[in-house]
């Protein structure tokens, strides 16, 4: 069972790898940068959520990292569409589904660096004890 967590971990450098093929495919494909870039940060956002719930669980020894994602994704719609409803009267679902999803990348990109950073270190701590 350790062999498969310590897979999980090695194949957690994944998520890089769909967002360039979806970057350039679609930069291919549409010679557009914009909709390229945000396809591909929409793509890989499944990716570093799954990466950044399995480093969460390696680096605390737990099994709530996927479900401490989805409460945070909860929280932001809730507080996203809170938002739009005392702004505009109304929740557009499409805006609100979209910011989300987009702040999401960004913050499990940075959670993904994080997280990597602290099970290289602590692999390098402990190979050298």
């Amino acid at each position: 069972m350790e062999w498969l967590r310590d897979s999980f971990i090695i194949f957690s450098i994944l998520p890089f790898i769909p967002f360039l093929l979806v970057y350039f495919g679609h930069l291919k494909w549409k010679n557009n940068k914009r909709n390229a870039l945000l396809i591909a940060m929409d793509v890989t956002t499944v990716f570093l959520i799954i990466s950044v719930s399995a480093l969460f669980n390696n680096t605390f020894d737990s099994k709530v990292g996927f479900y401490l994602i989805l409460l945070f994704l909860l929280l932001a719609v809730g507080m996203i569409g809170g938002a739009q409803n005392r702004i505009k009267g109304k929740v557009d679902f499409t805006r609100m589904i979209k910011a989300v999803w987009r702040m999401t990348f960004i913050l499990m990109m940075c959670s993904y660096a994080i997280f990597t950073l602290i099970v290289l270190f602590r692999y390098i701590y402990n190979s050298m004890s």
